[in-house]
């Protein structure tokens, strides 16, 4: 089965956290930082000034927030979580491009909760909720009764969390297939040892 492991809080061995917390966050600085003004392209100022609002990484963004004196930013979502997204996926979530708005859509999401504002925290949780329940029963449907050939055009859409879903979805109707077959309790070579034997076959055959 496909591992379904979760990242969504920082984890430094996991690929998938990385690569989302990537993602830039649009934030506003709420006190004096010196001598960084050239973070801030639009600004001809040695420092960074309360006020200027500048798009940082995600994993840089959220220390920036948390600091247990005074929040040095505070952070802002990103449009794709923002009103206008919020009423496109509510009204059918099925038909978004995921993959085009983001193909970290749900771990940046749930990146984003701690450092989001509090009026706008159980909104954000309820739409990454809402957006999964939608639509996994037609990823499942796909992931079961789809082709080969057909796989490509069917994750095109989907966030890397969606894919894996997909991927699951498929070697359990493999694995099944293979139950009824009365083929999943045979042993199989390893393609590396396979591949491993082969080699050495070409060689004594050469010889």
């Amino acid at each position: 089965m496909a591992n379904f492991y979760t990242s969504y809080y920082p984890n430094y061995f996991s690929v998938e956290d990385i690569l989302a917390s990537q993602d830039r966050v649009p934030c506003k600085f709420e006190v004096t930082v010196k001598g960084l003004g050239y973070l801030d392209a639009s600004s001809g100022n040695e420092d960074i000034l309360p006020g200027s609002k500048i798009e940082l990484p995600c994993w840089m963004a959220r220390p920036l927030c948390s600091s247990k004196r005074l929040p040095i930013v505070s952070a802002q979502l990103p449009v794709n979580y923002r009103e206008r997204y919020r009423e496109i996926l509510s009204a059918d979530a099925c038909v978004v491009d995921l993959q085009k708005l983001g193909p970290h859509f749900y771990e940046l999401g749930l990146h984003l909760l701690p450092i989001t504002s509090a009026p706008d925290r159980p909104r954000l949780a309820a739409l990454l909720t809402q957006v999964l329940r939608d639509r996994l029963r037609p990823i499942m449907d796909d992931a079961q009764h789809c082709s080969a050939d057909e796989t490509s055009q069917k994750i095109a859409k989907l966030d890397r969390l969606e894919i894996r879903l997909f991927r699951g979805g498929q070697e359990s109707v493999r694995d099944r297939e293979r139950w009824l077959d009365r083929t999943a309790h045979l042993l199989s070579m390893a393609p590396l040892l396979a591949a491993s034997n082969a080699r050495h076959k070409r060689k004594r055959q050469d010889s």
